[in-house]
């Protein structure tokens, strides 16, 4: 297999070029909202796991047999 002939050199990097590249963040909240949707997502699944241990229902359902009870 012949070698591959070398990558042309890259464009100087000028503040002009940069803005032009870097400068649209348009998108950027909306990305921010599905990350910060897919963290809440995570979390509950979480609490979902949690609480569907065996340890974790008995303590709730003390807990509310206790704050039921008349003392």
């Amino acid at each position: 297999m012949p070698p591959l002939p070398p990558l042309p050199p890259l464009p100087v990097l000028t503040s002009r070029r940069a803005a032009t590249l870097f400068g649209d963040d348009a998108g950027a909240a909306t990305a921010e909202y599905a990350v910060a949707t897919m963290a809440a997502v995570a979390f509950a699944g979480l609490l979902v796991l949690i609480m569907r241990s065996d340890e974790v229902r008995g303590i709730l359902t003390d807990l509310v047999r206790r704050a039921l009870t008349v003392a």
